[in-house]
């Protein structure tokens, strides 16, 4: 699934679930490494702990980041 983010520098993000689990995660655009990390550090994870973990962090003055963005698109994607 492709999910175009809102107010962040990524542009979008590619992302597979699989049985509730993150299957893979990839940010088009941003801060590569951090959303490299982010994208290792959520693979594999539950999606509902995924949400938890990252809805809400904020980038700077901004009022969302590219983990919150995350969160919104797999709360999307498991309505």
């Amino acid at each position: 699934m492709i999910y175009k983010t809102k107010g962040v520098c990524s542009q979008a993000i590619n992302f597979e679930i699989e049985d509730s689990k993150i299957k893979s995660v990839e940010f088009i655009g941003g801060c590569s490494g951090n959303t490299q990390g982010v994208a290792r550090l959520v693979e594999g994870m539950n999606v509902d702990e995924a949400i938890k973990r990252l809805e809400g962090i904020k980038c700077g003055s901004r009022s969302t980041s590219c983990p919150d963005q995350l969160a919104i698109a797999l709360r999307q994607a498991t309505k």
